[in-house]
């Protein structure tokens, strides 16, 4: 019998050219990748009216691959922090029937979804894709303290030092995996940290 899946854990598929003169990419790392294999998929003219929001992590070897679309913005960024400000303005500015392309990690997936929802773009207008890490951003439920980059199970609270169990209940709300206390009975007990989330 297979084993369920969690329902609030995120499902994503593969990013695809939809109809629209306005699209909107947020994308990290390897999600630079998902975007130019997508861009192969569209229509002459699709990046004419694009916007780019790129956070190319430490290497920032895909820079040039998305500059090569030229799309009618750029924008590169040190951390989905420094592009947040970016973001927030131009889904304010957006013009109806905006289109979202959302490519990267978990965590970047999750805070660009959250606030795009926010800004009242409709789910339905959205599209995911997964590439890179399986690192976690993990809110502590005691401390209420984030976490990013989660890789171990357990993980220590940057916050508040508890040695967390990194559930698989993901939040929508907060964009973020649950961690809860994993030896709150004993804190001496303490098990091995196995990296899981790469």
């Amino acid at each position: 019998m297979a084993a369920k899946s969690i329902i609030s854990r995120p499902v994503y598929g593969t990013l695809s050219p939809q109809p629209g003169k306005h699209h909107l990419f947020v994308a990290d790392a390897e999600g630079a990748l998902a975007i130019a294999e997508m861009a192969r998929r569209a229509p002459t003219g699709f990046f004419d009216g694009a916007h780019i929001i790129f956070i190319p992590g430490s290497d920032g070897k895909r820079v040039a691959r998305l500059e090569a679309l030229n799309p009618a913005q750029f924008y590169q960024g040190p951390s989905f922090a420094s592009a947040l400000p970016r973001l927030k303005q131009t889904l304010t500015n957006a013009h109806m029937g905006l289109r979202v392309y959302l490519a990267g990690t978990e965590g970047l997936i999750g805070q660009a979804m959250q606030v795009a929802l926010e800004a009242g773009i409709d789910h339905t207008s959205i599209e995911t894709e997964h590439r890179g890490s399986l690192a976690r951003r993990m809110q502590c439920v005691h401390c209420k303290g984030i976490t990013e980059d989660v890789t171990t199970q357990p993980a220590t609270c940057a916050h508040c030092g508890l040695l967390l169990l990194v559930r698989d209940h993901y939040s929508r709300r907060i964009a973020a995996f649950q961690g809860v206390c994993i030896n709150a009975e004993d804190r001496t007990e303490s098990p091995p940290m196995e990296e899981i989330f790469r």
